[in-house]
This record gives C-alpha cells, structure tokens and sequence, in this order.
C-alpha cells in the first residue's frame, strides 16, 4: 500500500472513530452536585491560585473519606468489645439482671450499629460526589482529545492527495524532502496514539459510570438497612420495658416465668423433631437438584451449629437433632435470601407461645424441590406472596422464639415434604423433611 491510501485509510478510520464515541454527557443534578462546593473551598481557592477549586474540593473530599474510614474502624472495634463481652454472659447463670443486662447490650451493639450505618452513607455519598469530578475530568479530557484528533485530519487531509514524487519534487533539497516525509510520519503516529487514547478515556468513563451506579444502589440499601435497625432497637426497648413489667422488677416472678417457658420450649422442640423426623422419611432423593445453589443468608457468616446430630443436639434437644444450621449473627444483621423464590410463610410465632419455638420465621419456595426458612428473626421486611430475588435482604436477625442469644437459624427442606399446618403448641408451624444446607451453600 502506498503512502497515500496509508494516510487515506488511517483518514477513514479516525473519521469511524469520532462519529462513533459519543460525547459525554453529564445531567443536571450530577453537575449540580459537583458544582456546589463549600465556601470554605472557594476561599482557599481563591488564596491559592495554583489550585482549581474543582482540584482543592477534590482533596477536601478524599479528606472526609478517610475520615469516614477512621471513624468507622474506631466503630467496629467497639462493636467487637461490646459482643465480646455478651458473649461472656451466655455461660452466666440465668436471672432477670442477667437479661436485662444482655438486653441493654445488645442496644449499645445496635446503637453503635445504626451509627456505622449513618457513616457509611455519609462516607458513600462523599465517594458518589469524588466520582463525579472524576466523570467531568474524562469528559473534559475527551473533548480535548476530540478536538486534537480533528486538527490532526485536517493536515492530514491537506496532504492527501501529495506522493512521495511529489515531495521530492517540489522541495529543494533532499533533506527538505526527508523532512516533510517525516513530519508526515508523525503525524500518522499522533494520530494512532490519540485513537488509543480516547479509546482508553471511554473505557475509564464507562467503568466510573459503573462505579458511580453500583455507589448509588449501595446508597438505597444502607438506608434501607438504617430504617429498619432503628426499628428493631425501639422493638428492643419495648421488650426490656414488657419484661419489667411482667416480672415486676422480681427476681422469684422471673425465674418462675423461665420455668413455664423451659417446659413450653422442651414440648415444642419434642413436636417439631417428631414431624420433621417422619417427613425426612418421605423424601425422593432423586428428585432433588445437585449443585451449589443457594448463597449464605448471612454475608460472611461463621457456623455456630451444624446440621444433624451436633454435640449440642445431643444435649440439648429431645431428638438429638438439629434440622439446620446456626449462623453467628448479631442483632439486626440483614438476613438476604439464599435464592429466588416466592415467600410462602412471614409469620411471628412468639404470638403463639413467647419464646417456645423459630419467633418471627420466613419460609421461601424455591421452585427447584427447595424450600429455605430463616428463624429467630428480630424483623421481617418480607410478607407472604412477595417474589424475592437471590441475595435480597428479607429480614434481621434477633434472638426471638427458642434462643439463647441473637443468630439467624437456617433450614433447607425438600420442598415436596413441606407444609405450614397447626401444631398442638404453637400455633402454624412449618414442617418438612430437612436436608443438609451445606450440600446446597
């Protein structure tokens, strides 16, 4: 190919180039955003001429976000001491102050909780706003490039229809001649290089842009999570306040009360493990999927429990089996499905007998011969009817029903043995052949 359809071809493809990027554009309200900076910003600014005040508001910014950070490890450290030191109670013998105890605990966890939450969105909304100067930044750096681009074709164009000949001829020298080859190179090479560029720049802007989302929808869900963790506090509240009341503040009403639920619980435990003994009888093996199929309800959770004939069961429970598994989980962590599925029980079986079996429970049909329960809940956000997607948060983990302290209990039933059908103790109660969750996780 000669120097001329070189240059031609080249003329084609970064013609192609410019009209296929589109220009950024940027809304209004994210403009706005980024626009409206402190007034302490512009004045530094304006005392400080090397820097933009898009550059000095960029550095305040990254200032706040580690001070987010620090501010959220100082957090999470006290969470830790404060469920370390539940977690001291639990070998404790039993008494109203020990409960009334373990129930403020569990308040200052959640109020430290709620305050982490309030500072990952201040933190979250300080990294959408960084974002956003970042976008601004490519799109001006784009425009640049668009522009070079264009005066480049245009003394590219100029030279178009002139050869080698040509040059040669026209030039008095030779070294002339070499030289406006030469420049001709150049600018080839410029040319390519700035087609790599603004292709990279589009890359960069689509990965910010994807970024600047996935912050948004973080955004929704912390709030999300903040509400209901305020909820769950009162709730705690309100259960300190009904336990004063119905003990009297009396250590002898108390203990005679924990004895009526300890042979409440020991009946319950006894009906639910001789149901889901017979219907683990009545599962078709074969006609369950294979697979790593579910994800954990709890992110990043530690199993406390397992499933079947743990030592604890042995112990503690009249059929020596455990139909799921325990995951640590303290109050108010969010709850998330372990797949798609349609909610087919939300109940909160504490109104049938307080503190006897699962508390507030939600039971999700899979559709794949799977069905999922989540117990012991201290919220639900979920109700019977809804589609929920895999990973959604349905609820929090409490310590309601039949436990010793906050985590979320998790059973994986065959879903052709399941039904919600009365029980002599407890009201409506979610029965099914029980299978091992670990195969499915």
């Amino acid at each position: 190919m000669n120097r001329t359809n070189s240059f031609k071809a080249i003329l084609a493809f970064a013609f192609l180039i410019l009209v296929a990027l589109p220009l950024f554009t940027w809304s209004a309200t994210s403009s706005s955003s980024v626009q409206s900076t402190s007034t302490l910003t512009e004045d530094v600014a304006s005392s400080t001429p090397e820097l933009s005040v898009e550059e000095l508001a960029k550095q305040q910014l990254e200032f706040e976000i580690r001070k987010k950070n620090f501010e959220l490890e100082g957090i999470k450290a006290a969470i830790q001491k404060n469920e370390e030191a539940l977690s001291k109670t639990q070998g404790q013998k039993t008494s109203l102050q020990k409960e009334l105890g373990v129930l403020r605990g569990q308040q200052s966890v959640l109020t430290k909780q709620i305050q982490q939450d309030q500072i990952s969105l201040e933190r979250l909304n300080l990294e959408i706003k960084s974002i956003t100067y970042d976008l601004q930044d490519i799109q001006a750096g784009v425009v640049d490039k668009r522009q070079a681009m264009q005066e480049l074709l245009r003394m590219i164009q100029r030279s178009d229809n002139t050869n080698i000949l040509t040059i040669l001829l026209k030039n008095q020298s030779l070294a002339d001649s070499v030289l406006e080859i030469k420049n001709l190179d150049d600018l080839n090479a410029r040319l390519t290089t700035d087609i790599l560029s603004l292709k990279n720049l589009t890359n960069e802007y689509t990965g910010k842009l994807k970024n600047l989302n996935e912050k948004q929808n973080a955004v929704e869900l912390q709030a999300f999570n903040l509400k209901n963790r305020k909820v769950v506090l009162a709730n705690q509240e309100t259960q300190r306040q009904q336990l004063l009341k119905e003990t009297n503040s009396q250590e002898a009403v108390y203990q005679e009360h924990l004895r009526a639920v300890y042979v409440q619980q020991e009946a319950i435990a006894a009906e639910i493990e001789a149901l889901d003994a017979k219907l683990r009888g009545e599962i078709d093996y074969n006609a369950l999927p294979v697979g790593e199929l579910l994800i954990l309800p709890i992110a990043n959770a530690a199993t406390t429990q397992g499933y079947g004939a743990t030592t604890f069961a042995k112990s503690g429970y009249r059929g020596k089996w455990h139909n799921g598994l325990d995951f640590r989980a303290s109050l108010g962590t969010p709850v998330l499905a372990a797949a798609s599925g349609r909610i087919a029980m939300a109940t909160d079986q504490d109104r049938y007998c307080p503190r006897g079996a699962y508390g507030k429970v939600i039971v999700i049909n899979h559709g794949d011969n799977l069905t999922t329960l989540y117990g012991h809940l201290s919220r639900m956000v979920v109700a019977v009817g809804d589609t929920v997607k895999q990973g959604q948060v349905i609820g929090y983990s409490g310590s309601t029903g039949y436990a010793t302290g906050p985590h979320l209990h998790f059973t994986v039933f065959a879903q052709a043995t399941f039904k919600i059908a009365g029980s002599r103790s407890c009201g409506p109660m979610p029965q099914g052949g029980d299978l091992n969750p670990s195969k499915y996780l």
